[in-house]
């Protein structure tokens, strides 16, 4: 049986296979320190998502509640639009009434 290391190449030195384990080490490390950069946008994504989310629903809320006041409000002006033509009707009344009795109290 013939000794040989664990890297599989016969003649190999030892120094250059710790150098290449080495190596493997640090690109190891680079690329799990990237997968977990990775994973940490995508969780930042998905909370941006979520939170972008809870404002459209939001907004869908308060358009609705507006669509709501802005109704009511248009309810309530053409009650005050009626009322008003019906009081400025009342006092054009009132006033060509006592105009009629003041020209019958100045013909008498």
């Amino acid at each position: 049986m013939v000794d040989r290391p664990p890297s599989g190449y016969a003649n190999a030195d030892p120094s250059n296979t710790i150098t290449e384990v080495e190596a493997a080490t640090r690109r190891l490390a680079a690329a799990l320190d990237a997968l977990e950069a990775a994973v940490d946008r995508r969780r930042d994504s998905d909370r941006d998502e979520d939170e972008l989310a809870a404002r459209i629903h939001a907004l869908g809320t308060d358009r609705s509640r507006l669509a709501n006041e802005l109704d009511s409000t248009l309810v309530r002006a053409r009650e005050l639009e009626r009322v008003n033509r019906d009081v400025s009707q009342r006092l054009d009344h009132a006033i060509d009434t006592i105009r009629t009795v003041l020209e019958d109290g100045e013909a008498t």
